[in-house]
This record gives C-alpha cells, sequence and structure tokens, in this order.
C-alpha cells in the first residue's frame, strides 16, 4: 500500500535510497522474471533506431532526475504558458467522474494528476513515474495543498511493468511520458490491462505541425531555444538537447494512433494544440 499525500510523515528519500532499493529489488526478481521486452521493438528513444531498453532507461532516469526541481518552470517558459490549456485538454479527454479511479503514469511532477484534482476531481489518484526525485517534488506539492483533498498515493512505476491488478482504473493519463519509453508496445499492452472496460486512456505529447513551414520553424525551436531554456533554468544543456531529439524521433499522430488500435484501444482519435506541435491522443478499452 503506498503512502497517501493526506499522511504527515512522509519522509524524503535520497537519489542513493532508490537507487540502492532498485537494485535489491533487481537482484531478488532476476532469477525468475521474464524478459517483458520479447518479441517487441525496443528503440533508442533519442534516436528512434533499435537499442537495449537500459539504454533509454538510464538516461531517462538520470536527466529528470538532475532537472526535477526545476522541470516545471521550464515547462512554463517554453511553452510560453500554453502547457496549462494543454494539461487542463489531457484531463478533460479523460472523462473522469467524481467515482473515478485515476491512474497518471510518468506523472512526474503532478502536473496532470494536481490538475484533474482541481478541475475535475476524481474519487482517487495514483500519481506514478519512473524518476523517484520527479516524485518527490509532485509529494511536495501535495503537502502545499496541490492534491485540493483528492485521495493521492505515489508510486514509483515503471510503466512497462505496471505494477497494479488488471481492470483496475476508470482512466489512465500519460504526458511526455510515451516518448520516453524504449518499448512503447509494452508500455501501451500494460495502459490496457489495467483500464477497466470502457475506460479510457488520454495521452498528451509533442507531436508533428502538419503544415511545413510551422513544421520547419518548430524543429528550429527544439534545436536553438530548447537547450538555451534547459541551460537558463537548471545550468545544464545535455538534457535538453535529449528532449529535442526524443521530440522529432517521436511518430506522428497517425502513427501513434495506430499504436493503440494495435494495442486494443478502441475510439482512438486525436486532437492538435499549437498547431500540431502537441496532440492528446484518446483510446478506449
Amino acid at each position: 500500500m503506498t503512502q497517501s499525500a493526506s499522511s504527515t510523515d512522509i519522509e524524503p528519500k535520497t537519489s542513493g535510497d532508490y537507487l540502492r532499493a532498485s537494485a535489491r529489488a533487481s537482484a531478488e526478481k532476476a532469477s525468475d522474471t521474464q524478459d517483458i521486452h520479447a518479441g517487441h521493438t525496443v528503440i533508442d528513444t533519442a534516436t528512434g533506431g533499435e537499442a537495449d531498453a537500459a539504454v533509454s532507461e538510464q538516461r531517462v532516469q538520470q536527466i529528470f532526475g538532475a532537472i526535477a526541481k526545476k522541470y516545471d518552470r521550464f515547462n512554463a517558459a517554453s511553452s510560453f504558458g500554453l502547457y496549462k490549456r494543454w494539461l487542463r485538454a489531457t484531463v478533460a479527454a479523460a472523462n473522469l467522474t467524481p467515482e473515478s479511479d485515476l491512474l497518471d503514469l510518468a506523472g512526474g511532477t503532478g502536473d496532470v494528476s494536481y490538475t484533474a484534482a482541481k478541475t475535475n476531481p476524481p474519487a482517487h489518484i495514483q500519481l506514478t513515474d519512473f524518476v523517484p526525485e520527479m516524485l518527490d517534488v509532485a509529494r511536495d506539492r501535495a503537502r502545499q495543498g496541490a492534491t485540493c483533498g483528492v485521495p493521492t498515493d505515489f508510486d514509483v512505476v515503471d510503466a512497462q511493468d505496471i505494477p497494479y491488478a488488471d481492470d483496475s482504473y476508470d482512466a489512465v493519463t500519460m504526458a511526455y511520458g510515451i516518448r520516453n519509453i524504449p518499448d512503447r508496445e509494452q508500455a501501451l499492452a500494460e495502459t490496457y490491462r489495467v483500464l477497466k472496460p470502457g475506460g479510457t486512456f488520454a495521452c498528451l505529447e509533442f507531436s508533428t505541425p502538419p503544415n511545413a513551414l510551422w513544421r520547419g520553424l518548430y524543429h528550429i525551436y527544439l534545436k536553438v531555444m530548447i537547450p538555451f531554456w534547459g541551460k537558463v533554468f537548471t545550468g545544464q544543456t545535455k538534457g535538453f538537447v535529449y528532449l529535442a531529439d526524443s521530440i522529432r524521433a517521436f511518430p506522428d499522430q497517425e502513427t501513434y494512433a495506430a499504436m493503440l488500435r494495435e494495442a486494443g484501444f478502441k475510439d482512438v482519435t486525436w486532437k492538435n494544440y499549437a498547431g500540431g506541435i502537441v496532440a492528446v491522443h484518446t483510446g478506449r478499452k
């Protein structure tokens, strides 16, 4: 049972604590864990080329662990504040009700979860992320009232291997997460598995502007300005070069929609924002 945001005795853990715990867990599972990537195309998320899953997984943990405390400020500046509208659109697409149990995968510092709590509160939120330091920031925000009273639990979760039962959640959300996952086929299969029949998956992700001129200008912005904003807010550029590369390598709207359909989702659709710079994809189980 994970700890609720309403608890007062949550002790922050260091990166070393999480890494040691992860190492112990990996050692315990190594002898009997099947290869979740067997038969799947596993990629380097920076290039789209095939690579061992560990290449991208380790990179994501290192980069986002290092920038977690300033990630929200970067998002606000680099999107010129538009990201809040995109978050509201993602929550609206999830079809939440006051009785919903919401699973937020790759939930980071809690943007989607806390937008849901504020604008369309469900009965419960399970806020998860692959990077422990991002969840530390989410917990800090919860202590400051971001949950708006919605019961919220936290878990370090790999979306490729979700530790929850089949048919558990009324809705699943993911923002800027699927792009950073090396085995997207496995992550989408797991997302589908834990959704209840009739449940909705709403996914916000950077995408491909259909207009060639706008797409070209956007790619220049990615190459030049994303590392610049990263330097301004975090003092480093390496992680933000990766961010720009991963965006360019991610499939366009129709290709990603086809991946959702192949995972079993019905009624798959998407809506573009900012001329296709981002898109909110939805699918139903």
